[in-house]
């Protein structure tokens, strides 16, 4: 499988690096990153392999080249990756419509464009992006989505969507509900501790985490994750708000473990129209109560299941938070009604029935389609020729 993503591998690991590793335990999968210019004169492939077991491939693009020289430059490198890995009739898995101008040339066994967000919303979006990702609908055989309301946005786009909303690694985020090591930089934050982890970009609403800082100054507010798109600037600053960086995917349990109440608080606007977070199911695996803001698929089914507290306002969040850690010092079902849920989705699971699909699309492609004869040039070098790949 190659992959064409727009985000970096190592950044935050979320549902690529869930679906693709569990791909990686049965095929050759290759991750390419989205180019890098560079000032050399010649372009290059830089590639490494992860412990997963997937392959990294970052394009280094000479910035002296033409737009279209700079769209040929990849296409002729990622020729050499398919003649030198030996790589014929892959399936090509996209993330991101923008790859579409340098691959549309390879042949593939069958094509998926896994949409995990509305792309041309987010800030910065290319203003050719909606016309590559028509292009891309064309092109692919399958294509899933990230969640419902994303399903519901692009289901008429294409004959054959599906939606594979976020899934959850439950056995790793339910060592929050036992003792954990105290991460030394959360340590000496007081309780009552509300947290978020995530990326803290132009999606979250910064005067909600403000008023509610504000509104409750005995309240401590964590956030984890790495800062994207936005001035650090920007960022509200309290004595009781806490910007702890970016932790890694093993390290996320124990930084859940010493919160009282977990926060999803995604602004409403464009940008997070279409969001399906992730990290819904991950804090209620942890067995914390979740307060969120609307967000179509946190509300549908967690919110409707009363699994999450729904709140937009500054007061209604204030409340909900209140009610949250009464919640989590009382005993009720709540927390086996949330094992009921979860229990019904797993990234294995999800893997599962997307690897069911593309099997039947790759055959019938096989039984419609004669297998390409596609020789790939080497014109521009790459180091992939040391590489056991």
């Amino acid at each position: 499988m190659i992959c064409f993503s727009h985000l970096r591998w190592d950044f935050v690991y979320q549902r690529p690096q869930h679906l693709l590793s569990r791909c990686a335990q049965a095929r050759r999968v290759f991750v390419v990153e989205e180019p890098i210019a560079v000032p050399d004169e010649t372009s290059w492939l830089d590639i490494s392999k992860r412990d997963c077991g997937v392959w990294i491939v970052v394009p280094h693009i000479s910035e002296s080249l033409s737009d279209e020289g700079f769209t040929l430059s990849l296409q002729q490198l990622l020729n050499t990756l398919f003649a030198e890995a030996q790589i014929q009739q892959p399936i090509l898995w996209y993330y991101t419509p923008m790859a579409v101008p340098f691959t549309h040339h390879l042949p593939a066994s069958a094509v998926v464009y896994d949409c995990m967000d509305e792309l041309s919303a987010f800030k910065g979006a290319h203003p050719q992006l909606q016309a590559w990702e028509a292009r891309l609908f064309e092109l692919a055989d399958l294509v899933f989505t990230g969640g419902h309301s994303l399903y519901e946005a692009k289901q008429h786009q294409h004959s054959s969507v599906h939606a594979f909303p976020s899934s959850i690694d439950a056995a790793h985020f339910a060592q929050a509900r036992q003792p954990l090591p105290e991460p030394h930089d959360q340590a000496n934050i007081p309780h009552p501790r509300l947290g978020f982890y995530g990326v803290i970009d132009e999606r979250l609403d910064l005067e909600l985490l403000d008023g509610i800082a504000q509104a409750r100054p005995d309240w401590h507010l964590v956030m984890v994750g790495p800062i994207a798109k936005i001035d650090s600037e920007s960022l509200p600053q309290r004595p009781n708000i806490h910007y702890l960086g970016s932790k890694s995917y093993q390290e996320l349990p124990h930084y859940l473990a010493g919160w009282d109440v977990a926060l999803l608080l995604f602004a409403r606007n464009e940008s997070t129209r279409f969001i399906s977070p992730t990290k819904t199911p991950e804090y209620l695996a942890g067995g914390k109560p979740v307060v969120s803001t609307s967000i179509k698929d946190v509300v549908r089914p967690y919110g409707d299941e009363n699994l999450v507290h729904i709140a937009d306002t500054v007061p209604e969040f204030v409340a909900a938070i209140a009610a949250a850690l009464a919640q989590g010092q009382t005993h009720s079902d709540w927390l086996d009604r949330v094992d009921a849920r979860l229990a019904q989705t797993s990234w294995d699971l999800t893997w599962q029935a997307m690897n069911d699909r593309i099997e039947a699309a790759i055959a019938t492609n096989a039984r419609e389609t004669p297998p390409s004869k596609t020789k790939y040039p080497t014109a521009i070098a790459a180091n992939v020729d040391q590489l056991a790949i």
